[in-house]
């Protein structure tokens, strides 16, 4: 009679084991690629009062390069099942700290994107939403000498923000 138990229990579990599917994805996406095959990542004008101009290509670059590199979804530029559009709203700088002398010490930069995303296939995940970003750099470093690596910064966290807000669903 315990044998018989043990074989059941242990059929039990073989059949629960086999019923389970487990889905793991490294990179953190959460997409049904039987119904999600495409994303279209529109650029990004800057509409803002302070303007670099490498800005624009820089996080169109980042953005595409992000969802092509971590999903499998192609990137399109228009009509595909997800859609992103939207503008850099923000580009400012700041003094951050004042050092003894009465001079600024840091400089704070940040910068601001507004998302427009739409997903064709489940529009109750549809958004409207700006994302920031802010780097510091020492005051007695010229804007010019920093801005580009202090750019590449902002624009990798405010796109893993956006990966995270549209497919990784965290």
């Amino acid at each position: 009679m315990n044998k018989r138990y043990k074989y059941l229990s242990l059929l039990l579990m073989c059949l629960f084991f086999v019923g389970c599917k487990v889905s793991i994805s490294l990179n953190g996406s959460s997409i049904d690629y039987t119904k999600t095959k495409s994303i279209a990542v529109e650029k990004f004008p800057i509409r803002c009062a302070y303007v670099w101009a490498p800005m624009e290509s820089m996080f169109y670059t980042s953005l595409s390069d992000a969802y092509a590199n971590k999903t499998k979804l192609q990137v399109l530029q228009r009509g595909g099942d997800l859609q992103l559009s939207g503008e850099i709203t923000e580009y400012s700088q700041l003094n951050k700290s004042i050092s003894s002398d009465g001079y600024s010490a840091q400089t704070q930069l940040k910068m601001t994107v507004n998302v427009r995303f739409t997903n064709n296939v489940k529009h109750d995940e549809d958004f409207e939403r700006s994302f920031s970003a802010t780097a510091e750099y020492d005051s007695s470093l010229q804007l010019n000498a920093v801005q580009e690596e202090l750019v590449q910064q902002m624009i990798n966290d405010i796109v893993d923000q956006i990966f995270n807000a549209t497919v990784a669903n965290w």
